[in-house]
């Protein structure tokens, strides 16, 4: 490799690592202060850098939101593919859940349910929550059809079924530093393997006398 490679090189590291440390100071100023209290400055303070250093990397609060939600999209395939390496599809999903809602911080919750707020009032991170949503929305419902045991298994009616399960964990998380997520993933994963089985069993239910 010659030298002006890994000069190259070396200065892309340090980007990438002056970049993850502007992330790492934003989701703890946003799960701290909120997304609509903190400014840039703040985010400069955190992560000790100036503000010009801080929008060399991001030029706004939008995209330091986009930049968190494209890191966790990455951490969650390289998740993904080290559990299917390691088992079935089936055990690679229940994995998946019980990774992601056990290892939930109450701060990372709490950032997550301000985005989720935040979505209603800016059109940029609403499309991003949305963009996000309906990725999540087509995995799961992917994996459900390929790990299903039943023809009968409805997919996107099983993801509509737990969506609301999912959800209410985070909402759960940020709102107690004490919540122990292992009962509502049980559940969860519970719920997942009887509409895997085949119709879910609330698509049987009278809407109306609940039998």
């Amino acid at each position: 490799m010659s030298a002006v490679a890994g000069a190259v090189i070396d200065a892309r590291s340090g980007q990438a690592a002056r970049r993850e440390h502007i992330l790492d100071a934003a989701e703890a100023c946003f799960a701290r202060n909120g997304f609509h209290r903190t400014t840039m400055q703040d985010l400069a303070r955190e992560a000790s850098m100036s503000p010009g250093n801080i929008y060399r990397y991001f030029d706004s609060k939008e995209a330091v939101v986009l930049g968190l939600a494209e890191r966790d999209r990455e951490r969650g395939v390289v998740l993904v593919e080290s559990l299917e390496r390691a088992g079935d599809k089936r055990t690679a999903l229940m994995g998946v859940l019980a990774r992601f809602f056990l290892d939930l911080t109450r701060g990372a919750a709490i950032l997550r349910l301000d985005v989720w707020a935040e979505s209603s009032r800016n059109p940029a991170i609403g499309a991003m929550v949305a963009c996000s949503d309906e990725e999540g929305r087509t995995w799961l419902i992917t994996m459900f059809d390929a790990i299903k045991t039943s023809p009968d298994c409805d997919s996107a009616a099983l993801f509509d079924a737990v969506a609301p399960l999912m959800k209410g964990i985070i909402v759960s998380r940020a709102l107690s530093d004490d919540y122990d997520a292992g009962p509502a993933v049980a559940q969860l994963q519970a719920v997942i393997d009887a509409g895997l089985s085949g119709p879910f069993p609330l698509s049987h239910l009278d809407l109306e006398t609940g039998r």
